[in-house]
């Protein structure tokens, strides 16, 4: 059995599978034996015969060189682009997490170091119905993950990087680093950014993506710890 971790963003749009993609390449290409899943994704488009692509996964699989089958890489695909459980609701096709649980543990068996992009932001609702309530949260603890946090290096991150590490420290799910997007170096806001992200919540920036990057500037050891 495998290790794992969990990627949650400070909210949707700040490059999580990006940076998704950046970690699983970077195992990979220090020979680590590195798979990558995710529950649900909403607004796919459609392929040439109708078929909903899963494009966050399909991005990770090949940008990471992954290889693996679309069915592996995600258990839910949905082509409204709204909240997973509101595709869920429309499509009457909502998501059963024993299924979910079932397809991570295969993944956890096939690959060393298993990196699970979560929908959006970590108070993101999978499933809301008259017969469960599920964030996206509730779906980290159950499958007992540590998360590193995708953040954008700009404007406003402070409060949000701080309220996601805050909420997933309140619900004991470990938190391993902060990972900064778009980030300049010299800029002044953006390395204030940084140093005041870690010196409110403890949790160290572990690594800053600039625009474009190909590679991820971490040792390849060190972010193989990460996973639990």
């Amino acid at each position: 059995m495998g290790k794992a971790i969990f990627i949650t963003g400070t909210g949707t749009d700040v490059g999580k599978t990006y940076v998704t993609a950046l970690i699983v390449k970077k195992l990979r290409q220090a020979g680590k034996n590195a798979g990558y899943y995710k529950a649900a994704i909403s607004g796919a488009e459609k392929g040439a015969a109708g078929e909903l692509l899963p494009g966050d996964a399909l991005y990770v699989n090949e940008e990471a060189g992954i290889g693996e089958t679309a069915e592996n890489l995600v258990s839910y695909v949905y082509e409204e682009a709204v909240s997973p459980h509101l595709a869920a609701k429309l499509n009457r096709c909502p998501i059963d997490f024993d299924r979910v649980e079932t397809a991570f543990r295969r993944a956890k068996e096939k690959y060393d170091y298993l990196t699970v992009e979560g929908s959006g932001g970590i108070i993101c609702p999978l499933r809301w119905d008259e017969t469960q309530h599920v964030i996206l949260d509730d779906l980290v603890v159950r499958l007992r993950l540590g998360a590193i946090v995708v953040a954008d290096a700009g404007l406003g991150t402070i409060n949000a990087a701080v309220l996601t590490i805050e909420h997933l420290k309140l619900r004991h799910i470990p938190v391993a680093g902060v990972i900064l997007n778009r980030y300049h170096p010299g800029d002044v806001m953006e390395e204030d950014n940084r140093r005041m992200i870690t010196e409110i919540t403890g949790v160290p920036v572990i690594a800053c993506v600039k625009p474009e990057d190909s590679v991820l500037d971490i040792d390849p050891e060190v972010l193989a710890g990460l996973y639990k």
